[in-house]
């Protein structure tokens, strides 16, 4: 899918906010074209909805561990001794590489084992790191896009928890952003290379 049309927006039942600013833009429909306005107008969740809906499955496991992997390290820092979205985030890996039965049932096993790390600020990297194993199992297309948006929120979490709160919010807004946008450019590269 190099465009976007309005047609497929519809047809994918895009929440209404999204469907009038598409309508809204004047430059081409072309996804990097989309991309660039989504990050202009701070609407890169609609960019990340896209992107979910287009991918395979195995992309969509790909896109989730990606994300997971840019946040795991707030998670390991808190907590070093917990291992479990770590294993989650492995056992989607061994998914990708094979798609088997036994492989998305470990990694379902492995992402509600993630679900219990769920622990103050380090927990969207927890929930990041599972909704990435757990994309293994469920052909539901969001556990995908949750794993892009809990890894932006951990990382405005860890930002946020250390800044001072003059500057925490624009930094909270940045980091958030700089996260959204890594991931979603990943998940272009993935659509491109269909």
């Amino acid at each position: 899918m190099k465009y976007l049309t309005l047609k497929w927006l519809q047809k994918e039942r895009a929440c209404q906010p999204a469907v009038d600013w598409f309508k809204s833009q004047k430059d081409k429909k072309d996804l990097k074209s989309q991309l660039k306005a989504c990050e202009r107008d701070n609407h890169l969740d609609y960019f990340n909805w896209m992107i979910v809906r287009k991918l395979s499955r195995v992309d969509k496991v790909r896109y989730a561990v990606y994300a997971a992997e840019q946040v795991i390290d707030i998670f390991e820092k808190k907590y070093p001794n917990d291992a479990r979205p770590r294993k989650a985030i492995q056992a989607a890996k061994k998914y990708i590489k094979n798609p088997s039965a036994n492989n998305k049932n470990a990694a379902a096993d492995a992402a509600d084992a993630a679900y219990a790390a769920y622990a103050a600020y380090a927990a969207y990297a927890a929930y990041a790191a599972a909704d990435a194993a757990y994309a293994t199992y469920a052909a539901y297309a969001a556990y995908a896009a949750y794993a892009t948006a809990d890894a932006a929120y951990a990382a405005d979490a860890a930002y946020a928890a250390d800044a001072a709160y003059a500057t925490a919010d624009a930094a909270y807004a940045t980091a958030k952003k700089q996260m959204q946008l890594k991931i979603c450019k990943y998940g272009l590269k993935l659509l491109e290379a269909k």
